[in-house]
């Protein structure tokens, strides 16, 4: 078996066991998805991410997040917690009080600094809405859809 580095935070909290949990392995590369899914149910947290080499020079690093039964592109705090992870181990990144993080909806840019780690939300992307699906939407939760954001 071989060892991985491995961290679990508690996200927006300064007290002990008292925040929202992430496991973070610090040392991803080489791990199928397999393995990281086997993983992720073992650790039996709302979220496990694993921090990987990023395939796009501009980001410091690759984040992989999963949940005990699938992989997810985005999560906030998994986002968060893994970033502190990652600086508290000793990490630099390649432009002081920035990271950029390479995950599966793009890149998500996090400023750093003595106060702690804050994120830059990737932007979202809304479609039109068919009108079947807005009759499915209004007969699940029994009340009329008044207004749908604009894409």
């Amino acid at each position: 078996m071989i060892q991985r580095r491995f961290r679990q935070v508690d996200v927006f909290t300064t007290l002990p066991y008292q925040g929202n949990p992430v496991a973070v392995i610090l040392d991803g590369d080489g791990l199928t998805t397999e393995q990281m899914q086997a993983i992720a149910r073992w650790t039996n947290l709302s979220e496990t991410t694993f921090v990987c080499t990023a395939a796009d020079l501009s980001a410091d690093y690759r984040l992989r997040i999963f949940c005990p039964a699938n992989e997810m592109r985005f999560a906030g705090h998994p986002t968060i917690g893994s970033a502190h992870a990652l600086l508290t181990s000793g990490f630099k990144p390649k432009r002081q009080g920035v990271l950029v993080q390479e995950c599966g909806v793009g890149l998500v840019h996090l400023k750093t600094g003595p106060e702690g780690v804050s994120i830059a939300l990737p932007k979202a992307h809304f479609k039109e809405v068919d009108e079947t699906a807005r009759t499915a939407v209004e007969d699940a939760i029994g009340a009329p859809v008044l207004e749908t954001p604009d894409g």
